[in-house]
């Protein structure tokens, strides 16, 4: 496995470098990819949050005072935060053929 600890990355820039390395590992041009790394001040939204950011109570005005990004994304859940300090983990693996199931 390969691991990239990449220090400080903006949420959308490591959203963007998943996306491309995920497509690298389904072609088989690199191997199992971990990235560690911190982000910048931001809040990301989950699918359960589709309807309306009703979980975020820091008003926008207050939350760009702050310096805290607001991002929606795929995955599921409610509201969570990222920020400097916080270590957060990206797996890239090639889950086939036995360990298709996430969960597993």
């Amino acid at each position: 496995m390969d691991v990239r600890r990449l220090g400080r990355v903006d949420y959308a820039d490591a959203l963007a470098m998943q996306a491309a390395l995920v497509e690298e590992r389904r072609s088989g041009a690199i191997g199992d990819t971990l990235l560690l790394l911190e982000h910048p001040p931001v809040i990301t939204l989950g699918v359960k949050t589709r309807q309306g950011p009703n979980h975020i109570i820091a008003s926008p005005e207050e939350l760009a005072r702050e310096g805290v990004a607001v991002h929606e994304t795929g995955r599921g859940g409610d509201v969570t935060y990222h920020g400097p300090g916080q270590l957060v983990a990206y797996p890239i693996f090639d889950l086939r053929p036995d360990r298709c199931d996430v969960h597993q």
